[in-house]
């Protein structure tokens, strides 16, 4: 099967954006896109399968189906925003997949989007900072395909990480496609802490506020501000542990906590 997408319905789009919110660090990109989904009156545009995907079925109220993607569309202003998103990517562990399972993956979506009008993509992530996510408010780091959209985003508070690197997952390997096929964009991704298996809300909340900046989105920022209070008291309460722990210890032991 490879990858495949089933379209749901044909629609004439007008000057699509494509944003992708995929589980991955702190499940940064996915907690945005699904944010964006509960707030936007979205339609669904695709379904996405592909045998790169966990070797499984999901079920629900005891029907099932098998595990997919999705990719809906909604109209805002003149042009149309498509999301995907959803419960999976293709494995980083080569035990349970292979680098050309990723490849097809991604050159699936990006030859599909580009049919549909697609010029610009967006990829949504998180990049791990380990525990110094702990003691402070986290930035946005931008990586993109060309100098002015890198700009465009600096200018918005968005910082550029200077040291070079890799961008793993289909938050990279789709804008890498997504270039060679003559598409622009960036890969937004929030600092957070790997650790946070549950989500960084805190994160997310930056990448939310920078997209409605650039994009004008009209967003009710309640919810996603109270998921980020939340995080950040669970990181306050734990530095205060960590304090606790050290005063205890006499002046003249280990530097470490065992």
């Amino acid at each position: 099967m490879a990858t495949h997408i089933a379209f749901a319905k044909k629609e004439k789009l007008s000057n699509p954006v494509l944003f992708v919110g995929l589980p991955g660090i702190g499940l940064v990109g996915k907690i945005c896109v699904d944010y964006f989904l509960k707030q936007f009156k979205t339609g669904l545009l695709a379904e996405i399968y592909s045998d790169s995907f966990p070797p499984a079925v999901h079920t629900k109220q005891g029907e099932i189906e098998l595990i997919k993607d999705q990719l809906f569309s909604f109209k805002h202003g003149k042009r149309h925003v498509l999301f995907l998103a959803g419960p999976v990517q293709p494995s980083l562990d080569f035990r349970a997949g292979s680098g050309e399972q990723h490849y097809d993956f991604a050159e699936t979506i990006i030859q599909a989007v580009k049919k549909l009008g697609v010029k610009q993509v967006f990829t949504l992530a998180g990049i791990n900072i380990g525990d110094k996510r702990m003691g402070k408010q986290p930035n946005v780091v931008v990586a993109a395909t060309n100098k002015k959209i890198l700009e465009e985003f600096k200018k918005l508070g968005a910082k550029s990480d200077q040291q070079e690197g890799l961008i793993s997952g289909a938050a990279g390997l789709l804008l890498g496609i997504a270039q060679q096929h003559g598409l622009e964009g960036a890969c937004l991704m929030g600092e957070t802490n790997a650790k946070l298996v549950y989500g960084d809300h805190g994160a997310a909340k930056k990448l939310i506020e920078l997209l409605v900046k650039k994009f004008g989105f009209k967003v009710n920022m309640q919810g996603i501000e109270r998921e980020a209070k939340n995080i950040e008291a669970a990181f306050e309460k734990l530095a205060r542990q960590f304090e606790e722990v050290e005063e205890k210890m006499p002046a003249d032991g280990p530097s470490y906590v065992r």
